[in-house]
């Protein structure tokens, strides 16, 4: 199935995860990719695993002097962006006795004001047919222990969903969201809990999901180029869980 076939995708946080599922599955489907990632050597990485369809760029979605820069950086390798998957991101968990400030800037500089702005800069480069995907997350809907800044910053973009969807309609862009629930990621390597303790918290967390399993990379990816296909052409405005049941069954 060749869906994509000459157009180009930014997915931001693309160099891992998520992002890079989806990069790979863009490809396979006939079009090209672009990423973004924090560090030349993971962007490399990753675009020696994605082949020539494949294009980086390293820029960090908490960092305006990069954002800025971002619409400049990706008309080197088109002027027409038909996907545009704002994806990165990484979680920061603390009580509400403990949380820095420090801490919550970081999040909401990253989650919200990174992906407003990525959104607003890139939008001269999309025409219509073309589509917006949110990645938000299924702790929005359910309350969650030393979750609280990242799920009101995950809660953000949720509103954006909303009201980029009724701004953006009459350009003919088509604005989604996908909500994963526990996937196979590295969402918890910027929390400074060693590997013992990461596989600790998930031997705790997975049997709680009804499926028993982490849900894997490919899965979202799945799910986002469904939205970003004429399969979900009349499709707008809406959240898809991809969770296991998680937010409904808990």
């Amino acid at each position: 199935m060749q869906r994509f076939t000459g157009k180009f995708a930014l997915i931001t946080g693309g160099t891992n995860g998520m992002g890079f599922a989806t990069a790979k599955q863009f490809i396979h489907e006939g079009g090209h990719a672009i990423i973004t990632g924090r560090s030349a050597e993971t962007v490399n990485h990753a675009l020696e695993q994605l082949g020539p369809n494949a294009h980086g760029i390293v820029s960090n979605a908490g960092k305006m002097t990069d954002i800025w820069k971002l619409r400049e950086e990706v008309s080197r390798y088109t002027d027409s962006i038909h996907l545009l998957f704002v994806n990165a991101g990484y979680g920061k968990f603390s009580g509400i006795a403990t949380v820095s400030e420090e801490h919550f800037d970081e999040l909401f500089d990253m989650l919200v004001k990174g992906t407003f702005f990525t959104v607003q800069q890139i939008l001269p480069l999309m025409r219509s047919g073309s589509s917006v995907i949110f990645n938000t997350s299924f702790v929005t809907t359910i309350g969650t222990p030393h979750f609280s800044v990242y799920s009101a910053a995950k809660s953000a973009v949720v509103s954006f969903i909303k009201t980029f969807s009724a701004e953006l309609v009459d350009q003919g862009i088509r604005v989604n969201g996908i909500s994963p629930g526990h996937i196979k990621t590295n969402i918890f390597n910027n929390t400074g809990l060693s590997k013992d303790d990461i596989d600790s918290a998930l031997q705790n967390i997975i049997p709680n999901i009804p499926f028993k399993r982490l849900g894997e990379p490919e899965e979202i990816a799945k799910a986002v180029l469904f939205l970003a296909s004429e399969d979900a052409s009349y499709i707008h405005g809406e959240e898809l869980r991809v969770d296991a049941g998680i937010s409904q069954i808990r």
